[in-house]
C-alpha cells in the first residue's frame, strides 16, 4: 500500500475550499459560497487525497460526507484556519486596524430580544470586521462550536455541553401571551399549570422551550396541547392575534409587537420562568482577535444592561 510522506506542505486555500465543501455537501454548492468552479474545488481535493493517499470524501447522487480521514482533516483544518485568520487580523490591526470574519450561532430569542442592536454598535465600531450570524437552536449551537462551525454560539444554560467554556450572558423571563379575547387575557399572572387547559402554540419542534415545557407537563401528569409550531416570532404573534392559540415566550421578546398585535403579555410565576442565556466558546484564550473583540463587546453590554435595570 502507498504510504502518505511524512511532511506535505499545506495549501490554506485547499483546506479553505475542502471546509466549504464538507459544510455544504456538495462541490457544487461549495464552489458557488466560494466564488470558484467546481472543477477547480475536485482538482484540489484529489491533489489532497493523492497527496496523503487516503480518501477524505464519499461521493453519492446526494452530494459528499467526510470520510473518517476526511473528518480528522476537517477539524485540524478548521484550527489552522482558525490560527491564520488571528495571525492576520493581529499584524493587521497595526496598519490598518482589526479585520476578520466571526462566524456565530445564536437562538431565535437573542434574535429578537438584543442581539441585532448589539451587533449594529459592534460593527460600526469595528468597521473592518464581518459577522456572519446564522439562527439555531441552542443544541445545535452548542453542537457547532463544538464541532468549529462557528467561534461564539449563544444559547440557554441547561444545553449539555461537554468540553466548551460558557460564559454568563443575558436573563430573560418566560409570560403567557394571548390575545384580548382569550379567557386568560384579564389575569395578572400565571402559573405553567394554568396553561394546559388551552391550546398552544410552539416555536420550531426542536426548540428547547418545547422539550423543557413538555417534561414539566409529564411531571404534573399533563399533556401539552401543541395545536401548531412556527419557525419565527413573527409568525407566533400573527396567529395569537387570530386566537389560534397561546403561547410561552420570553416578554422581552414582545416588548414593542404587544401594541402592534394586541397581545396581552402575562407573568409566568413558575421558578423556571426565568432563563439564563450564555455564550459558549471551545476555549476564549484561543478565539481569532476580530472574535475575542465581539466577546468582549457583548459581554460589556450585557453587563452595562443589567447595572442599568437593577438601578
Amino acid at each position: 500500500m502507498k504510504q502518505a510522506p511524512s511532511t506535505w506542505q499545506i495549501d490554506p486555500t485547499s483546506l479553505r475550499l475542502f471546509i466549504a465543501v464538507c459544510e455544504e455537501g456538495s462541490i457544487t454548492r461549495a464552489s458557488e459560497r466560494e466564488f470558484i468552479a467546481s472543477s477547480a474545488i475536485s482538482k484540489r481535493i484529489a491533489d489532497l487525497e493523492a497527496t496523503i493517499a487516503t480518501p477524505l470524501l464519499l461521493r453519492t447522487q446526494r452530494g459528499v460526507t467526510p470520510t473518517a480521514a476526511g473528518n480528522a482533516l476537517l477539524s485540524h483544518a478548521r484550527q489552522l484556519m482558525r490560527s491564520l485568520e488571528k495571525l492576520h487580523a493581529e499584524l493587521g490591526e497595526y496598519a490598518e486596524g482589526v479585520r476578520g470574519n466571526v462566524r456565530i450561532l445564536a437562538n431565535v430569542s437573542s434574535m429578537v430580544e438584543f442581539l441585532p442592536e448589539e451587533l449594529a454598535s459592534f460593527l460600526l465600531a469595528n468597521p473592518h470586521i464581518r459577522v456572519d450570524l446564522e439562527e439555531r437552536v441552542s443544541s445545535e449551537i452548542v453542537r457547532g462550536v463544538a464541532e468549529g462551525a462557528a467561534e461564539l454560539g449563544i444559547c440557554r444554560s441547561f444545553i449539555a455541553s461537554p468540553g466548551l467554556q460558557l460564559l454568563p450572558y443575558r436573563t430573560d423571563h418566560l409570560a403567557v401571551i394571548v390575545n384580548a379575547q382569550h379567557p386568560l387575557a384579564g389575569k395578572p399572572s400565571l402559573s405553567f399549570e394554568d396553561t394546559l387547559e388551552h391550546d398552544q402554540l410552539g416555536l420550531a419542534s426542536n426548540a428547547s422551550i418545547n422539550t423543557l415545557m413538555q417534561r414539566i407537563a409529564a411531571e404534573r401528569g399533563r399533556e401539552l396541547r401543541y395545536r401548531i409550531h412556527v419557525s419565527t416570532f413573527d409568525g407566533a404573534f400573527r396567529l395569537i392575534q387570530a386566537g389560534l392559540a397561546l403561547a410561552v415566550l420570553p416578554k422581552e421578546a414582545v416588548g414593542r409587537y404587544s401594541e402592534m398585535y394586541g397581545l396581552h403579555v402575562i407573568p409566568l410565576t413558575d421558578a423556571w420562568a426565568r432563563r439564563e442565556q450564555v455564550i459558549c466558546v471551545r476555549d476564549a484564550a484561543t478565539l481569532s482577535l476580530p472574535a475575542s473583540r465581539l466577546l468582549e463587546h457583548l459581554i460589556s453590554r450585557a453587563t452595562a444592561t443589567a447595572s442599568c435595570t437593577a438601578t
